[in-house]
C-alpha cells in the first residue's frame, strides 16, 4: 500500500536512482545533431582513434559493477576472465611469450573500478567458495618456445608416442629355414603372397586366404639361397647354390626360364623393372634384363667378398649393394664401377633399405663386430649418422606410410626394433625369436612386417599404421592448428589492450 505521506517523486529524482548512461538524457536537439555519416564513421573507427579528451557513449544500458560483491564468492567481475581454470595459466604463458621469462609477475594495471572492488570487499576464503582439486593440461600452449618458464604449468606432449604390439598376431611353422647370415630367403609380393625358401623348396603363402602352394623344388643337388618378387607381384627369381637364376610365373607354378652367369651361390636378388641384378659368392653383381636373350647384359665388380645385400632405389637409378668385405657401393644404371663408396663399416653389411621419404637416403647396418645403423646422402656423397644398435644387424625396410624403419638383430639379443627417423627413438622392441632374425619382409600395405630365424618359424608383427589412418591425423592435426592460432590471435590482442 502506498504511503500518503511520502513526497511526490520528480522525474529528476526518479533519473538519479537509476544508473542510466548519460545517452538517454540527452536532449532530442543533441541526437539530430549526430548525422548518419558521423554516426558510421564513428562507428567504424571506434576501436581505432579514439580521442583521449572526449568520451564516446553508446546507446545500451550497461548496469554499474562497481558495487558488486565479487570477491566474496570468489568470482572476477571482468568477463574476459571468468572463463575456465586454465585462462590465467594461459595468459601467463602468453605474456611470457611477449615480454620475455622474466615477465612472469607482470599484471595488467588494475582500473580505479577494480580496485575499488578489491578494497571495498576483501575476498573471503571460506565462504562460499569452489575450488577444483584438478586441473586441465596446458598441452604446451606457448608456441614460442617459453613452455618451462611459468611456474605450475603441466606440460604433456600433445601427440602421444604410437603403441606398437608386443607379440605378434601369428606365428606360421618354416622347417629347415636355414640359419645362414649371408641368404635372403624371405619376400613379400605386391599382389600379398609370401614367398619362403624352406631347403630345395619353395613354397608360396596366400596372405588372404592362407594357402600355401609349394612353387618349386628344386632337388638334391641344388638348395635355395635367395628369391626377389618382380615389382608387379606375379613373376619370382630364384637364386640358388650352383649359381643359376630361375625366374617362374607363379600365378601359373611355370618356371620361364633360367639364367646362368655365376660360379657360385647366388644369395642377393633385386629388381628393377624388367632389370634384375644378382649378387654372388663369387664377389660380382650380374645385371639381367629378362627380356633380352643373354643371360647377363653386364657385370659390376669391386666388391672383395660375398655380395650379400642388394636394394634399388626408389626411382630405379641407384643400386646398392653390400659384402662380406664390409663394404657399402652405390651403382648406377650404366656403370660397371661403383660411383660411391663408403667403408665406414666393421663388418659385414647386409641391411640396406632406401627411404620412401627422402630421395637419396640411403640406410645400411653392419654386422656383429660393427653393430651399427648408418645412414648416408648419396645425392651429396656424406654420412649423416650413426646408431649403435648393440647387436648385429641383419636386416632393415622403411616404412611407406610413415617415417619410421625396422630394424631385425642376431648375436647377441635377436630383437626387432621400431625406429622413429631421423631421433632415431625406439618406438618397440619386440621379442619372440630364439635365434638371429635373419629374414625380414613388408606387407604391400606398408602396415605388416615378418620376421624369420634359424629357430624355424615366421612371425607376423602389425607395426606401422595405415596410409589412412596417417592422413586423417593430418587433417584433425590441421584443423587443430587452425583453431589454435585464431585462439592465440584473439588473446594476444586482449593482452596487449590490457597491458596499455
Amino acid at each position: 500500500m502506498d504511503d500518503p505521506t511520502a513526497p511526490p517523486r520528480t522525474p529528476s529524482s526518479s533519473s538519479s536512482q537509476l544508473n542510466t548512461p548519460p545517452t538517454m538524457l540527452r536532449t532530442p536537439q543533441a541526437l539530430q545533431s549526430l548525422t548518419p555519416s558521423r554516426h558510421i564513421d564513428r562507428l567504424i573507427n571506434f576501436n581505432h582513434h579514439q580521442s583521449p579528451s572526449r568520451t564516446i557513449y553508446s546507446d545500451r544500458f550497461i548496469p554499474s559493477r562497481s558495487g558488486s560483491n565479487f570477491p566474496l564468492f570468489d568470482i572476477s567481475n571482468t568477463p574476459s576472465e571468468g572463463r575456465d581454470d586454465s585462462s590465467s595459466a594461459y595468459g601467463t604463458l602468453l605474456r611470457a611469450a611477449l615480454f620475455g621469462p622474466d615477465a612472469r609477475g607482470v599484471v595488467p594495471p588494475a582500473t580505479p573500478e577494480k580496485r575499488s572492488a578489491i578494497q571495498m570487499n576483501p575476498p573471503s576464503p571460506n565462504i562460499f567458495r569452489f575450488k577444483t582439486e584438478t586441473r586441465p593440461s596446458m598441452h604446451s600452449l606457448s608456441p614460442f618456445g617459453f613452455d618451462d618458464v611459468v611456474t605450475g604449468a603441466h606440460h604433456s606432449p600433445v601427440k602421444a608416442p604410437r603403441k606398437v604390439p608386443r607379440s605378434p598376431y601369428k606365428v606360421l611353422d618354416a622347417p629347415a629355414l636355414q640359419d645362414d647370415f649371408y641368404l635372403n630367403l624371405v619376400d613379400w609380393s605386391s599382389h600379398n603372397v609370401l614367398a619362403v625358401g624352406l631347403g630345395n623348396c619353395v613354397y608360396l603363402w596366400n596372405a588372404c586366404s592362407s594357402k600355401v602352394t609349394k612353387l618349386c623344388d628344386l632337388g638334391i643337388d641344388d638348395s635355395v639361397c635367395s628369391v626377389g618378387w618382380a615389382q608387379r607381384g606375379t613373376h619370382l627369381a630364384v637364386g640358388t647354390s650352383n649359381g643359376k637364376v630361375q625366374i617362374w610365373d607363379a600365378s601359373h607354378c611355370r618356371r620361364v626360364r633360367t639364367m646362368e652367369g655365376h660360379r657360385l651361390r647366388i644369395g642377393a636378388l633385386a629388381w628393377s623393372s624388367s632389370m634384375l641384378s644378382s649378387g654372388s659368392r663369387d664377389k660380382t653383381i650380374l645385371q639381367r634384363d629378362i627380356r633380352a636373350q643373354e643371360d647377363f647384359v653386364s657385370k659390376l665388380s669391386g666388391h672383395k667378398s660375398e655380395v650379400c645385400g642388394l636394394k634399388w632405389s626408389y626411382d630405379n637409378r641407384e643400386l646398392a649393394s653390400g659384402g662380406n668385405d664390409n663394404r657399402l657401393f652405390v651403382w648406377n644404371q650404366h656403370s660397371t664401377q661403383p660411383v660411391l663408396k663408403y667403408c665406414e663399416h666393421t663388418a659385414a653389411v647386409k641391411a640396406i633399405a632406401w627411404s620412401p621419404h627422402l630421395h637419396g637416403l640411403l640406410a645400411s647396418g653392419g654386422g656383429t663386430a660393427d653393430r651399427c645403423i648408418r645412414f648416408w646422402n648419396t645425392t651429396t656423397n656424406s654420412h649423416l649418422s650413426c646408431m649403435d644398435t648393440g647387436s648385429q644387424v641383419c636386416n632393415l625396410v622403411w616404412s611407406k606410410n610413415v617415417n619410421e624403419l625396422v630394424s631385425t638383430h642376431g648375436y647377441s639379443q635377436n630383437q626387432i626394433i621400431v625406429w622413429r627417423y631421423p631421433t632415431m627413438s625406439k618406438l618397440a622392441t619386440l621379442t619372440g625369436h630364439s635365434y638371429r632374425v635373419l629374414y625380414l619382409a613388408i606387407s604391400p600395405d606398408g602396415q605388416t612386417i615378418v620376421t624369420g630365424a634359424g629357430d624355424e618359424t615366421l612371425r607376423f608383427w602389425n607395426v606401422f599404421p595405415s596410409p589412412k589412418s596417417q592422413n586423417t591425423e593430418s587433417e584433425i592435426g590441421a584443423s587443430s592448428l587452425g583453431r589454435t592460432i585464431i585462439r592465440l590471435c584473439r588473446d594476444l590482442k586482449r593482452l596487449r589492450r590490457e597491458m596499455k
